[in-house]
């Protein structure tokens, strides 16, 4: 009797979520339904879109080929990757130490420092974006990739350093104490016991502005419309513009794939590690 009364229970749980399962199932197989089009028009002729008789006269590669080289979009992409990798790196080299000595130290400052964290992240980055701009024209140094990986670097510290410090803050003490008896001081011991500690935190946030930055329009818009130095998202506007009005929408849509196919693949085979870091809450001892 009780094991059937757990059964009929399990099943009236069951069919209490099953608009929500039906909700999920739903936006999945559009989503899947959207990325898959997109990906079959990009391989197809323009007549082929218009017709809807996707791939009817095979593959054509030749759309890839015209948005990399013909439109630039190769160019693009490693201006791209100059920008987001540097950054994200550096990002991590800063904000990783600052959060453990705001998390971990009391010291004079220490509150007001978390206030301004706070405040940096509730300024819009757009209201930033003018005074920046006569501050690098001023200082003559626009027109750089290095430009780029300063601002979205510098744009970055406040959320990451954010991010980062609960997940420094939940760590045992007992590490730092064991680590001081044997002799190690804060600087090693921060780079060789506690930074190694909070990697799934590192790894997510990492993501997370690999994916910001990447996808970045307004701030390489103004800092980075040389036709050298285009970002990704950048380019994309302009191939876009230009391919609607020659009429080549298979080459556009080559493009797109371009575009959103590295932030899909990270998704695709990072995904787990982003849900550790985002759920964890630091490594208890």
């Amino acid at each position: 009797m009780n094991h059937k009364r757990k059964m009929i229970s399990g099943l009236k749980k069951e069919l209490l979520r099953l608009p929500g399962y039906m909700l999920v199932i739903i936006w999945v197989g559009f989503t899947f339904f959207m990325i898959g089009w997109i990906i079959l028009a990009s391989f197809s002729t323009t007549r082929e879109i218009f017709t809807g008789n996707l791939l009817a006269s095979g593959l054509h590669f030749s759309n890839y080929t015209k948005a990399l080289v013909a439109n630039k979009g190769l160019q693009n992409v490693i201006n791209s990757v100059i920008y987001t990798v540097p950054s994200c790196c550096l990002t991590i080299l800063v904000c990783a130490p600052a959060a453990y000595c705001i998390s971990r130290f009391s010291f004079r400052g220490n509150g007001l420092i978390q206030k301004l964290i706070l405040i940096g992240l509730a300024i819009p980055g757009i209201m930033i974006i003018m005074p920046l701009f006569s501050v690098f024209n001023t200082l003559k140094l626009s027109g750089t990739h290095f430009t780029l990986i300063f601002l979205y670097t510098a744009t970055s510290v406040p959320y990451t350093t954010f991010f980062l410090m609960p997940f420094f803050a939940g760590i045992s003490p007992t590490y730092e104490d064991a680590a001081a008896i044997d002799g190690c001081g804060p600087v090693r011991c921060f780079w060789h016991i506690m930074f190694p500690l909070v990697q799934p935190a590192i790894v997510t946030i990492t993501i997370f502005n690999f994916i910001s930055k990447w996808n970045e329009y307004f701030m390489a818009l103004v800092f980075a419309n040389k036709s050298g130095l285009r970002s990704i998202g950048v380019g994309l506007y302009q191939i876009v513009s230009s391919l609607m009005i020659s009429g080549d929408y298979a080459g556009m849509f080559a493009s797109v794939v371009i575009v959103f196919m590295p932030t899909v693949v990270i998704y695709a085979f990072l995904s787990d590690k982003i849900i550790t870091g985002v759920t964890a809450g630091g490594v208890k001892g």
